[in-house]
């Protein structure tokens, strides 16, 4: 999939403030190894992605990092990542997505006729949005499905874009001609935005996920994708439990493609779709 740096989403993560000394020399050096051009975008959201990965090497400051850096190759493809994330977008991971809406859902809604889902570090809405359209899509009558999918970030101003529900056409290519037609409604820009009855299945709070406190408990399913790139191990394995603590019995686990689950916190999960990364909690 091609990248491209996008406006920032920094959930979970707390950095210190510290001085740019050194920070120039770190860019210079990190367009070199990376081959990215990094001058035209504002500093202040490249100081924000190298904080977060100073703060998950324990760097003081810049000068630190940059030692790190240079003496740890395999911090450089983190850098990348944290620089250069993937463009959010409807059905990300598409078989992630049919596998869900097609064999998951549907085994949740037969035994309890309806799911309680909490999209964490849900960014922009697309996530949450797309789980709200699996989840019309195989309606019946007499199963209520609103109000079902909590959606969180600690950045009120992603949260903000995500209420209002407006996204560029890039962001709707995994989606059909039907469910586009269906779900969303053209604005006068040219832009797309999600209806009211997929909006009103969501509901966008704050929430700091390194709080360690769930915002809820009892979910059947709990999305967390693509969030671990900023967490230390340690934090990543706080998560899993977190994310434990608030699935109810037999609930499921979504990571992220490219996140994996220590071995010391595997054990309060099984396999459920492993190479999808689904897994059910062990109770």
């Amino acid at each position: 999939m091609d990248k491209k740096i996008v406006p920032p989403v920094f959930p979970q993560i707390n950095v210190p403030q510290v001085s740019d000394k050194g920070l120039p020399e770190l860019i210079l050096d990190v367009q070199k190894r990376l081959n990215i051009q990094l001058t035209s975008y504002k500093q202040d959201y490249i100081k924000r992605r190298l904080l977060s990965r100073m703060n998950s090497t324990r760097s003081k400051d810049f000068v630190e990092y940059h030692q790190f850096l240079k003496t740890h190759p395999e911090e450089e493809e983190k850098l990348r990542n944290a620089l250069t994330i993937n463009v959010t977008k409807f059905l990300r991971d598409p078989d992630v997505f049919n596998l869900i809406g097609k064999e998951l859902f549907p085994s949740i809604i037969q035994e309890k006729r309806t799911i309680k889902i909490w999209s964490a570090g849900c960014s922009s809405g697309e996530e949450p949005y797309t789980y709200a359209i699996l989840l019309h899509e195989l309606n019946k009558p007499g199963v209520i499905l609103n109000n079902v999918i909590t959606a969180t970030d600690i950045d009120e101003e992603i949260l903000k874009k995500a209420r209002n529900g407006i996204y560029e056409k890039n962001a709707l290519e995994n989606l059909s001609e039907t469910q586009i037609s269906r779900h969303f409604e053209k604005t006068e820009d040219g832009k797309f935005r999600i209806k009211d009855h997929i909006r009103n299945m969501v509901r966008f709070q704050s929430h700091d996920l390194m709080k360690g406190v769930p915002v809820a408990r009892m979910f059947d399913v709990v999305s967390c994708r693509n969030v671990t790139i900023y967490f230390n191990e340690q934090q990543k394995k706080d998560l899993v439990k977190l994310v434990h603590e608030s699935l109810g019995n037999n609930g499921y686990y979504i990571m992220g493609m490219s996140e994996y689950m220590s071995k010391d916190v595997e054990h309060l999960f099984k396999p459920y779709k492993p190479m999808l990364k689904i897994f059910q909690k062990l109770n």
